[in-house]
């Protein structure tokens, strides 16, 4: 019976020293996960973006996660941030809900902040710097809204205060980056003696709207300064008032400030480190900015009254306290005049309405028609129809003279034969005088006696017969005083 006694303990001991080996194995293996899983990155928060629809939101956000679309939801838009801790090789993902520029779209905020996801989240108001004199407006209604839906979620009391304390502690405890070692790790360790450090009071105006979770500013377009300074003559002075303007509402919030631009890429890698700094406890080694008026980046519990003060300085036509809208005014709307477009009809319609417009306007009567049927082709006042007044034949001297007006005073009836004497004479198809067939000239009696029946013989009048015929008919007319349509005038017969 001993040997088998000494056969089984020996075993029974073997079975002891490996079940205590498992043990201790496990052990170990779960120190492992539990030491490793609380330097992993944290699950579970929440970006929260608020501002006016055309802001630039959801650009904004979408360049952060590396995609260049320009699609635009409603209501209530959700994204993702892809975070990498490079040191320990770990990845998580950062929701981001983007809240619709319309009010009305206000209670979707329960399902992207909610009691439990309150404590994770970051709030992220977004001011168009292309549009600055809607920046305090628009960063005031915002505030408004979430201050409103964070006082109904159903918190106890004790947490809003701790969460509250925590934002203080924070915003005091503020140091500057190049005091962090270079050698330290990428996410920030906390130190011994972090608890004992003296802090700063509060200034009156800092935190005074206490939301109990980190708020940043982000001021998008800041490319658009240029065409502020160019078309609406903004001047340094007013981009000093409205920086600070915003500081002051950062300071009552304890919210940090960047100025960024989508379409020139600036300070978009400062946005990310500076949001994963602030939600994931990275480290952070950028200090503020605040020499360039397009580039600003104020960090949260960096700012104070006197380093706002510093901007009064340059303030000359306006005064720090003056109301926002009153020096940020918004610029008349320049309405383009355009001329009255007129469209040219089709050629062959505008003629077909012309031809009809012909057609109906009556007939336009020639020349002849117009002239008087008693006027003869000479021109003469004399009725055509009346007896014994035998046309001219136009090959006549006298065809061109014209006879005076009978109700014409007698000096210008004289005026007016002896104009058409002269006529007469330059007309005439006879010889001029002094020519050796004109009654004037030598030999004149043969040779006038010659024309004189060659005259008789075609029907024609010499022209100087004609005028004395004339000259005497208009003597008589004087000194009767009778009317002319009365007198029958004088025929060749007379003559």
């Amino acid at each position: 019976m001993a040997p088998v006694l000494e056969k089984q303990l020996p075993g029974a001991g073997d079975n002891n020293n490996e079940d205590e080996e498992g043990q201790n194995l496990w052990t170990e293996i779960l120190s492992e996960v539990s030491t490793t899983s609380s330097s992993k990155l944290p699950s579970g928060k929440n970006i929260v973006l608020f501002g006016e629809d055309g802001s630039g939101k959801t650009a904004l956000m979408a360049k952060l996660q590396g995609t260049d679309h320009n699609k635009r939801g409603r209501g209530l838009e959700y994204l993702y941030l892809n975070v990498h801790d490079e040191d320990r090789d770990d990845l998580t993902r950062c929701s981001v809900w983007i809240l619709d520029g319309d009010l009305y779209h206000k209670g979707l905020l329960k399902f992207a902040v909610s009691p439990q996801s309150l404590p994770n989240c970051l709030a992220v108001f977004v001011a168009d710097m292309s549009r600055p004199w809607t920046i305090m407006e628009s960063l005031q209604k915002w505030a408004s809204v979430l201050r409103d839906h964070v006082d109904k979620l159903k918190i106890p009391p004790e947490d809003i205060r701790e969460m509250e304390q925590n934002m203080v502690k924070v915003f005091q405890e503020y140091t500057e980056p190049e005091d962090a070692a270079q050698s330290s790790p990428q996410r920030r360790a906390p130190t011994a003696g972090e608890d004992e450090a003296v802090v700063l009071p509060l200034g009156e105006s800092t935190l005074t709207h206490n939301l109990g979770i980190p708020v940043l500013i982000v001021c998008t377009k800041c490319d658009a300064v240029g065409v502020l300074e160019k078309e609406h003559d903004f001047r340094d002075e007013h981009f000093d008032f409205i920086q600070s303007n915003v500081r002051r509402f950062c300071l009552q919030y304890g919210a940090g400030l960047i100025y960024t631009s989508v379409k020139e890429e600036k300070n978009l890698d400062l946005l990310y480190k500076y949001i994963v700094h602030k939600m994931y406890d990275f480290k952070f080694t950028s200090p503020a900015l605040v020499v360039e008026k397009d580039a600003v980046f104020i960090p949260c519990g960096w700012d104070n009254e006197k380093k706002i003060a510093i901007l009064h300085e340059n303030l000359t036509t306006v005064r720090p306290d003056d109301p926002f809208e009153d020096f940020i005014t918004m610029p008349p709307v320049r309405k383009l005049v355009h001329d009255k477009e007129i469209n040219a009809e089709d050629e062959q319609v505008f003629l077909m309405k012309q031809q009809s417009l012909l057609s109906k306007q009556p007939a336009t009567p020639t020349r002849g028609a117009t002239e008087s049927p008693g006027r003869t082709t000479s021109g003469s006042p004399r009725p055509a129809g009346r007896a014994g007044q035998p046309n001219m034949t136009s090959g006549s001297p006298m065809a061109a003279v014209k006879k005076p007006d009978p109700n014409m005073k007698a000096g210008a009836a004289n005026e007016g034969v002896l104009a058409n004497f002269f006529n007469s004479l330059l007309s005439k198809k006879t010889g001029s005088p002094g020519s050796p067939g004109s009654p004037g000239s030598p030999g004149s009696g043969a040779v006038g006696a010659g024309v004189q029946g060659s005259a008789k013989k075609t029907g024609q009048k010499p022209g100087l017969t004609d005028v004395q015929a004339e000259l005497d008919r208009m003597t008589r007319k004087q000194d009767s005083m009778v009317s002319a349509n009365n007198v029958p005038p004088p025929t060749g017969n007379e003559a």
